[in-house]
């Protein structure tokens, strides 16, 4: 799926998702990443909904967003919220939808200017063949 451009100077944008792959600007990602909208790109480990640890998402938590957007894979499924406890005990709030539409979203509320973080499952191929 591709998106169209915009031109927001300094702002993270989501340009491309694929299989395997997404592309923030011109920079392709064949990792889960926890994206920003300004600042760095940083490489998130969990690949699959069964690897996510509580830790996971107080490294979300220390960029200080005002809202995280979870993207869970090619598929919606729900965090536990003990897992979330680091967010919420922050007054962070948190969307969970599949990577597509968390892509899409992030990409309003960074272009509006929101203090918005993407957290974004990104099953590599070796993951993905390991949990079907």
């Amino acid at each position: 799926m591709k998106f169209q451009p915009d031109a927001n100077p300094g702002v993270n944008l989501i340009s491309r998702i694929e299989p395997g792959c997404l592309w923030v600007g011109t920079t392709a990602f064949r990792h889960s990443l926890l994206l920003p909208a300004t600042g760095l790109a940083q490489p998130w480990p969990p690949t699959h909904h069964d690897e996510l640890s509580a830790s996971h998402f107080e490294q979300a938590a220390a960029l200080r967003p005002e809202v995280v957007i979870f993207g869970s894979g090619e598929r919606l499924r729900f965090v536990r919220p003990a897992l979330l406890r680091a967010l919420i005990d922050q007054g962070i709030g948190v969307e969970t939808m599949d990577t597509a539409a968390a892509c899409r979203t992030y990409n309003v509320l960074a272009a509006e200017g929101r203090s918005v973080l993407a957290a974004l499952m990104l099953p590599t191929e070796s993951s993905a063949a390991g949990h079907l």
